[in-house]
């Protein structure tokens, strides 16, 4: 089942401000039809990494198991590694083994990757290393990190209530080009006979013109506003990239497009977060800024993400990292990757009622108060990665609809 983004010609829906995820709008990331009733079984490759990643992998395992077996699907999961955890058992961040199982999965589910543990490794011996190398490999170009401020989380941001609440961005990053990938790089010694560290931020044209028309065509599902992010008074790169996205623009005359340079784009994120709809920028800008974006929503912990290609399976993850602080202490928040479940389903497998189920489900869980630490207020109810697992299970089974309160 290949992720595809040539299916993003999708039928929009009304928006649900009790689950924003749904402004989203299916992107049916199958190039092939999908399977026929009697044939809904999937590979899955789960990559559950470093730090608190096998925590929260092991609810979202546990989760899809569930809704999929209420609706009438079977999974064969490989369970395969990545990260700190394949560099202390083979030596290398990213195995072939590991990498074969993924790109013969439908889908890849990711929980996390790095640590204290490797950070003075040589560079292709971190565990970073094998995150860009496994997106390289599976050709996904095109990251999907919606932003949306949970109604019954609007007083975990940091951002005064007035200012966060009905937050609703997405961010349409690059995610295979750009100063990551670019070349020449490396180190050198300059003419003063100084150490000099160097990367190159490069795009083409093709690179440009394909996630331009992704950002189009999900801006056009959503409120038909377009925000392209760049540095073009100063980078040529950024001059390019802004040529090319106005020539894309031609072709969606329904969508607002308009510019702005990232430095501002940073600071416009705190001040007015919801002139935004749709942001499209390159790699590291895009790594940045879906990051700050993050926290308007009051826990990096609540965000998923989908990584998409034009052919073959599609990456999920949540968008924090591996958090060694806590990890094995029972204080993960599993939302991420629960919801980044429910994004492989539904932009995945095509299987829109069991991905409902679960974001169903995750709303009736924090209706019904249940909060890891990093979310947690006054008045509602802590509970561990397990027992918010458990909850979780709860109310996927139960399927309380999308508004639903208790």
């Amino acid at each position: 089942m290949a992720a595809s983004l040539q299916l993003l010609q999708f039928k929009p829906v009304k928006p649900s401000l009790s689950f924003s995820l749904r402004r989203l709008t299916p992107l049916s990331c199958s190039a092939a039809p999908p399977p026929s009733k009697s044939q809904r079984s999937y590979t899955i490759t789960l990559l559950p990494g470093d730090g608190i990643g096998p925590e929260v992998i092991s609810v979202a395992k546990d989760v899809l198991l569930l809704a999929g077996s209420l609706e009438g699907i079977k999974y064969e999961f490989r369970e395969r590694l990545i990260g700190g955890a394949a560099l202390d058992a083979t030596g290398v961040p990213l195995p072939d083994e590991t990498l074969s199982a993924a790109k013969q999965s439908d889908a890849v589910l990711l929980g996390a990757v790095g640590g204290y543990k490797w950070d003075n490794n040589d560079k292709h011996l971190k565990p970073e290393t094998a995150l860009l190398g496994l997106r390289k490999e599976l050709q996904v170009f095109a990251n999907l990190r919606p932003a949306s401020v949970f109604p019954q989380l609007v007083d975990a941001s940091t951002l005064k209530r007035e200012i966060a609440e009905g937050v609703d961005l997405m961010v349409v990053r690059e995610l295979t080009g750009g100063i990551y990938f670019g070349k020449p790089r490396g180190f050198d010694t300059n003419e003063n006979g100084e150490e000099i560290g160097f990367n190159t931020e490069i795009y083409a044209a093709h690179e440009i013109d394909r996630i331009a028309h992704a950002a189009f065509k999900i801006a056009r599902k959503r409120r038909g506003k377009l925000c392209s992010v760049d540095k073009a008074n100063v980078l040529e790169a950024s001059m390019l990239w802004r040529k090319r996205v106005l020539a894309i623009a031609q072709e969606y005359p329904d969508v607002e497009l308009s510019h702005m340079y990232v430095d501002n784009a940073s600071m416009q994120l705190i001040r007015n977060p919801k002139q935004f709809d749709t942001i499209v920028t390159n790699n590291i800008f895009g790594d940045i800024l879906s990051d700050e974006a993050s926290m308007i929503t009051g826990s990096i912990g609540m965000l998923p993400s989908a990584s998409l290609g034009a052919s073959g399976p599609g990456l999920f993850e949540p968008i924090h990292g591996s958090a060694p602080d806590i990890a094995g202490q029972d204080k993960a928040n599993p939302f991420a990757t629960v919801l980044s479940a429910a994004m492989l389903l539904k932009y995945g497998l095509e299987e829109q009622k069991a991905a409902q189920r679960i974001e169903n489900a995750v709303l009736d869980t924090l209706n019904r108060g249940f909060r890891t630490g990093d979310i947690y207020s006054t008045g509602t109810k802590l509970v561990g990665c397990k027992q918010l697992g458990e909850e979780i299970m709860k109310s996927v089974e139960s399927n309380v609809p999308a508004g639903a309160t208790v």
